[in-house]
Formats: structure tokens, sequence, C-alpha cells
């Protein structure tokens, strides 16, 4: 998902608010209950998104989704959020969110794309290259299969991205041979 800027502002100033009210970890599991409801409810994306919905209206529709699942913090943000307009920006915030309270923990997460799933010696050394970039931060794996890499890796960690995969070497032998500078005579 590409989250916004504006995603991240609002997401830190939910984090500033919670550590300041030390329930951190409430507002952590009520963000992460949002992004579930969030994208497994369709209709109430479209209702977020939606222009002819009257704001006021939309803050019912979130009062009766989430009464009783979040806490008065969260109420208050997702309130605050619609009277500004942004309602439709819950899901991002909520993903944002999740990423700063990792930042804030020191966790890093290393997203690997692999042709075939990994082995405990490939996650290891994951691990380990991760390890190496942000000594003393927390490292967890998040693993995707993608057989159109043909083999290899790609390893992405925060905006840094490494590609040891076979189908990115073909293309890079795709476009050095269509650069040949031979010309033949006529």
């Amino acid at each position: 998902m590409n989250i916004a800027p504006v995603a991240y502002r609002y997401a830190r100033s939910l984090m500033d608010l919670a550590r300041e009210q030390g329930q951190l970890a409430g507002v952590q599991a009520d963000m992460r209950s949002v992004a579930d409801t969030c994208a497994a409810n369709r209709e109430l994306q479209v209702v977020l998104k939606s222009p002819v919905i009257k704001a006021d209206k939309k803050e019912r529709i979130l009062e009766l989704v989430f009464a009783g699942e979040v806490g008065p913090i969260t109420a208050k943000f997702m309130a605050i959020m619609v009277r500004k307009g942004r309602e439709a920006m819950l899901p991002q915030v909520a993903v944002a969110f999740e990423e700063l309270r990792k930042a804030h923990e020191g966790v890093v997460t290393a997203e690997v794309t692999s042709a075939v799933p990994l082995d405990d010696a490939a996650r290891a050394k994951v691990t380990a290259l991760a390890a190496a970039k942000h000594p003393g931060k927390s490292i967890t794996l998040s693993e995707k299969v993608d057989a159109a890499l043909i083999g290899g890796v790609i390893i992405r960690i925060g905006d840094e991205q490494l590609d040891g995969s076979v189908s990115r070497r073909l293309g890079d032998l795709r476009r050095k041979f269509s650069e040949n500078p031979y010309i033949p005579e006529i």
C-alpha cells in the first residue's frame, strides 16, 4: 500500500497523544482493528470515500461499526478525521500508525520476495543481512512468493531494495543487448 505523507502526520499525532496518555498499547490494538475492519469491508471503504454522504452520517457509521471495539482516544481521533474531511484516509493512517510504532520500538521489517518459499538457511541469511544494515534493531521477516522472479530474491528494508532476481538480470541483459553499437555495412 502506498501511504500518503499526510497519513503519517495524522498517525504521528495519534501516537504522540497515545504515548502522552499512556495508552499506546490500547490505541495500537484499536488501529489494528480499524485496519482489519476497513480491509475486510469494501462497503465501509466506499462509504468513507463517498463525497455524497455527509460527514455527520459518516461519523455515526464509524461510531456504530466500532462501538465497543475502540477506546475513547481512537473514537475521538476518528471523529476529528471525519470533521477534517480525511475519513477516506483512515485505513492508510492505521497502517502508518503500525509502521511508526514499529520504528518507535526498534523493529525493522524485511520484506522478502522469492520465486520459491524460503528455507531456514535463507531466512537466517536475510535476517543476518538486515541485522548488519540495522544494528541493534529487532528484525522481522515478511515473506512473499512470486514465481515471475524465476529465481533469486528481492529484499526490501524500509526504502532500500536489493534485487538479486533472475528476472531482473534478464531484463538488464535485454537492455544491454538492445544498446548494441554494431551497425552492419551495406
